[in-house]
């Protein structure tokens, strides 16, 4: 039997489906990081990186946090912790 799929667990697949959004990820994964320390690291413009964090944020799956006129992002802890456990295989016995 197919158990219901959370809500909140498509559009973090749907975010995460995107090369860039998934490099950012993983930027991330190493602990929060400014928008222009994620900028450095791909080959984009600010526009097209603001695009791609606003998916992120909006999905839930990464907080922003503003410090004056720059932006912070670290991945939502609760939100990993959901996909983790969505994405946990059990063994049928």
């Amino acid at each position: 039997m197919i158990n219901q799929i959370p809500e909140n667990i498509v559009p973090v697949l749907k975010a995460l489906g995107d090369d860039t959004r998934a490099k950012i990820f993983e930027m991330l994964k190493g602990g929060e990081l400014c928008a222009c320390k994620i900028l450095e690291g791909l080959n984009i413009t600010q526009p097209t990186l603001s695009h791609h964090m606003k998916i992120l944020c909006d999905c839930g799956l990464v907080i922003a946090r503003k410090d004056w006129k720059w932006t912070h992002y670290s991945i939502d802890k609760n939100a990993l912790e959901s996909l983790k456990n969505w994405l946990e295989i059990t063994e049928e016995k």
